[in-house]
């Protein structure tokens, strides 16, 4: 599968994928194939303003807000981690392009127990899993004020 096919696949694309992987290490190396093709994050937004707090590895998420009441949002993000980078290209693949009362109504955590994705991380990158969403809750909630 080449970058620029993963790079449009959807959310249930994705997790199409994740079910014909059998076992944890072919998935884990799925993720890492999909942190790959995130897009990238211009060094420039690579700082304490778009730095996702409660991550152990860093992560980096900036949101380009659209026009209107309700705008749409598009996500950048970006990690010095391989796996950490595929969970940051899932969540954005949930996420990004959505309108922002969209996003204030996605479950993620139920989307990814799904694929069992939470039972097969740590403790701390559950954590800094939840953190991420969060912090896109927050920017959502921000461009509806």
């Amino acid at each position: 599968m080449s970058d620029a096919e993963i790079e449009q696949l959807s959310i249930e694309e994705i997790f199409d994928n994740f079910d014909l992987l059998d076992d944890w290490d072919d998935r884990y190396r799925y993720l890492i194939e999909l942190g790959r093709t995130l897009e990238p994050l211009p060094e420039a937004h690579q700082n304490d303003t778009n730095k996702v707090q409660g991550c152990v590895s860093q992560v980096w998420l900036w949101a380009q807000v659209g026009e209107g009441d309700d705008p749409a949002i598009h996500f950048v993000g970006n990690s010095d981690a391989h796996i950490v980078s595929g969970l940051v290209a899932i969540t954005l693949a949930l996420y990004s392009n959505k309108k922002a009362s969209e996003i204030l109504d996605i479950n993620a955590i139920e989307v990814f127990s799904k694929i069992g994705l939470e039972e097969h991380l740590t403790p701390q990158r559950s954590n800094g899993l939840r953190s991420m969403i969060e912090r896109i809750k927050n920017d959502a909630q921000k461009a509806l004020a």
